[in-house]
């Protein structure tokens, strides 16, 4: 155990949690759940996020860190005319397709078949979105982000992780200096809501399987990738299986779909956190446990990170995954033979692009493996 496996178990733990809880609000807030409803939406994902992280990095002795689908919740958010009950029956139906498709070989097939530069680049791709995030928010909040990218400048002399610690100690005395926090209510224990789902046929077709189409396009396949960009040959269907079993469980309490994580995962699978990949594995009880404290007190953690100005977040987000960056930039383009075709991944997924409801990751990938194709029929 090193003191960088821990830091950056907790940094993918407070980047995942912190980043895209606005997109949960945001989906709990279009179907109609009350405040209580919330809450146990919230609570029931980071306890699915402590379990299947803990099991699967366990059993399997490998960096498998999981978290909600953000594509899907933004899709949930999206919606129209859809009440909690039914939205919990869509839920129902995206979590048993997961299961099915646990079932067959044909998802592990096509991930052993994706070359690692191709992977690479697609990673790349998606964190220059956040690295490039900083500095929009720099022209909107100087007085906040130029001093945490100064101070990040120069702790990372002396220790990558630490500067990211040291950047979210910082960013919150100087949003409260600013006055740029908002108040947050008294410490409160989340409770677990149990919610009877209704199955109507126009919800679950509209909701339900685009849901199971996002997060399986958007979040673990761009998953698997970055666990195979890593070196990790990663047991597609177990994880399949985990996260769609606690997908069902977790849908009874008002939460969406759990899934492999992606964005988060690459913090933890990097030589910043450990020289030796054997080792990596040990950010996953750490992070579990993050998401164990997350869970107990769900609830006030909503208010508390709802406080924090966006730019603060952004911030935090974009320098934690620097580093990733560079590396996953780095293996993409590395070499001559996938150049090309690594380029046209890297373009595609950061320019943001989306169709038919599915995030640019995965066009950024069928680009690439497209243009991939092509020259090998060529030859």
């Amino acid at each position: 155990m090193r003191s960088s496996v821990i830091i950056s178990a907790i940094v993918a733990a407070l980047v995942g949690f912190g980043g895209s809880l606005a997109v949960i609000l945001a989906a709990t807030e279009a179907v109609g759940a009350t405040q209580a409803q919330t809450a146990s939406w919230v609570a029931a994902l980071c306890i699915s996020m402590m379990a299947t992280t803990a099991i699967l990095s366990l059993r399997h002795k490998m960096p498998v860190i999981t978290a909600w689908s953000t594509p899907g919740a933004a899709l949930i958010a999206a919606t129209s005319g859809v009440h909690f009950e039914a939205a919990v029956g869509a839920f129902l139906v995206a979590a048993v397709l997961i299961l099915i498709t646990a079932a067959f070989r044909v998802v592990g097939d096509m991930i052993e078949r994706i070359p690692a530069a191709i992977a690479s680049a697609m990673l790349a791709g998606v964190l220059f979105q956040f690295v490039v995030a900083i500095f929009d928010f720099a022209t909107v909040t100087p007085l906040l982000v130029l001093p945490l990218i100064f101070a990040f400048l120069v702790l990372r002399l002396f220790s990558a992780m630490w500067a990211v610690l040291g950047v979210l100690a910082l960013g919150i005395g100087l949003a409260f200096g600013l006055d740029l926090l908002q108040p947050v209510d008294a410490l409160q224990v989340s409770r677990l809501v149990w919610v009877t789902p209704e199955f109507d046929f126009a919800v679950m077709l509209g909701v339900g399987v685009p849901l199971y189409l996002v997060t399986m396009a958007s979040q673990n396949l761009p998953g698997f990738a970055v666990l195979r960009a890593a070196g990790y040959h990663a047991p597609s269907r177990s994880i399949l299986g985990v996260t769609g079993i606690a997908s069902v469980v977790t849908a009874f309490f008002g939460a969406h779909t759990s899934n492999l994580a992606a964005i988060t995962a690459s913090i933890c699978t990097g030589p910043d956190t450990h020289p030796d990949p054997d080792k990596r594995w040990l950010t996953g009880p750490i992070y579990a446990a993050c998401y164990g404290v997350l869970a107990l007190f769900g609830a006030s953690l909503v208010g508390m990170f709802a406080s924090f100005p966006p730019a603060l977040i952004a911030t935090v987000a974009g320098v934690a995954l620097l580093g990733p960056f560079i590396g996953a930039a780095t293996a993409g383009f590395a070499e001559e033979r996938y150049r090309f075709a690594a380029a046209l991944t890297f373009v595609v997924t950061a320019s943001g692009v989306s169709a038919f409801g599915i995030g640019a990751a995965f066009w950024g990938l069928v680009a690439g493996l497209l243009a991939l194709g092509l020259e090998r029929l060529k030859r």
